[in-house]
């Protein structure tokens, strides 16, 4: 399999023009050798569930947002340019052809407009928190591990808002999203666009195969990243999580069922945690305030 594709130019040097098309269809491979091995692993390995935990908590409503109006649309409206930016990207290598490029920087520049919104709402209006990803986390995703592998009941304790996959998720995404976006913005640089004519001498030869092979394989890691995304958000133990995404609120039982009160606090008794003094707080590492 070729990973990179090279030219020559016009003085006879070979220089990288991006990455082979091989690595399409090995994110996609990669895609579907993860959702069939957690799904046998779900089927056949998983630990039993264990007893269920409490339902009641006084001052707890019986929907708990957990999304604003604001995050979901910010989540669609990104589902919808990324679809957009892979179809645009990989149907015209596969065969599909159609005038794809003005396509494709638009929805990139849409792209970068809501990650540019979501920095500022995340700053501002959210508790940057809810996706810390430091050694705590680390430890205790390594203690739930082991307790699954053992197959322990409730291996996977309740959390806080975000649990540590969702989290790892985000960052990984956040990591090749933004990449994409970079050099995405400076493959531009080359196209006439609505805000200045094609430069491609921008940037030295070699340095353009950089920024080329970047982008490539940015773009193949969202195929597998979405692929992941997508068949989580359809199975069936999560789909109480698609809704939330949908409607904005999980229910009260649901709460329960999955997040620790200490480390996402929701309403009355919960609050008042959060605003005890630091000396009355829990001492978990992982505690944090909601969003």
């Amino acid at each position: 399999m070729e990973i990179l594709r090279t030219a020559t130019n016009p003085w006879g040097q070979a220089i990288l023009v991006g990455v082979a098309w091989d690595l399409i269809w090995a994110a996609l491979f990669a895609g579907v050798l993860f959702v069939v091995g957690h799904a046998l692993f779900v089927q056949l390995l998983a630990p039993p569930k264990g007893g269920e935990a409490a339902t009641a908590v006084p001052g707890v409503p019986e929907r708990v947002e957990r999304h604003s109006g604001a995050s979901r649309g910010f989540h669609w409206l990104m589902a919808i340019s990324m679809f957009v930016l892979l179809v645009t990207a990989f149907f015209p290598v596969v065969g599909i052809r159609f005038p794809w490029v003005t396509i494709h920087w638009i929805a990139g520049v849409a792209l970068m407009l809501l990650v540019l919104f979501h920095i500022w709402h995340a700053l501002v209006k959210q508790d940057m928190r809810t996706m810390r990803f430091g050694v705590a986390e680390l430890k205790r995703g390594a203690r739930m591990l082991g307790g699954i592998m053992r197959r322990e009941p409730d291996a996977k304790p309740r959390g806080g808002k975000y649990p540590l996959d969702q989290r790892m998720y985000h960052h990984a995404a956040t990591v090749v999203t933004l990449g994409a976006i970079i050099t995405g913005v400076l493959m531009m640089l080359r196209i006439d666009t609505w805000f200045w004519a094609s430069n491609p001498y921008f940037l030295a030869d070699s340095t353009w195969g950089l920024v080329f092979v970047l982008h490539g394989l940015c773009g193949v890691a969202l195929i597998t990243l979405v692929i992941a995304h997508v068949y989580f958000a359809v199975r069936p133990e999560k789909r109480w999580m698609t809704r939330s995404m949908i409607k904005g609120w999980i229910t009260h039982e649901e709460y329960f069922k999955n997040y620790d009160p200490d480390q996402w606090a929701v309403g009355g008794e919960a609050q008042a945690r959060v605003d005890a003094p630091s000396s009355d707080r829990p001492s978990d590492p992982g505690a944090v305030a909601p969003a």
